[in-house]
């Protein structure tokens, strides 16, 4: 959430939610937390690995409004974050189930040509082959920042629990 609101300077945005929503459970604290700042939310995924439904009523009572969608490529001009995960094989019980849906997401360069300038892309990481590495050069691939933010996040949030004394120009 800190780096889509240090690039966007607010948090009420159009997010597109890709992947494996099932099982990816950051996608599932990302949803929550987005709704409660008015975020609108756009989830694709293969049927098989939609957002579970206990948490799409969670999400529609806090008032959240969501769409679901199959279609990533339709979702591109509109959102102001696509939020992508990678299908995570180790889910599914056999190749063959996995192999229906491996791929089905994929994000390239050339996608993009529709895309608002400030739209962002993230991912929680490790990418497999949803986020072409031609994106990475991109002013749209904050998913590296995404990374090192949520380091120094971690971090933050470990002294204030313990209650480190933080020198002032170390926190300003």
């Amino acid at each position: 959430m800190f780096t889509i609101k240090q690039a966007h300077g607010r948090l009420d945005l159009d997010v597109t939610l890709v992947g494996d929503l099932r099982y990816g459970r950051t996608v599932h604290s990302l949803s929550h937390a987005l709704a409660r700042f008015g975020a609108r939310l756009t989830l694709v995924s293969p049927e098989t690995l939609g957002m579970p439904p206990e948490i799409i009523a969670d999400l529609k009572a806090a008032g959240c409004d969501i769409t679901v969608s199959d279609d990533l490529h339709a979702q591109v001009a509109t959102a102001d974050v696509i939020y992508m995960t990678r299908i995570q094989k180790e889910r599914f019980p056999d190749d063959d189930e996995y192999l229906k849906v491996a791929g089905i997401y994929k994000l390239s360069k050339a996608d993009l040509g529709g895309a608002k300038g400030s739209m962002i892309i993230m991912h929680p990481l490790p990418r497999v082959d949803e986020i072409d590495s031609d994106i990475d050069d991109t002013a749209h691939a904050l998913y590296f920042e995404q990374a090192a933010n949520g380091v120094v996040t971690r971090m933050a949030l470990l002294c204030r629990m313990l209650g480190a004394d933080i020198p002032d120009e170390v926190s300003t």
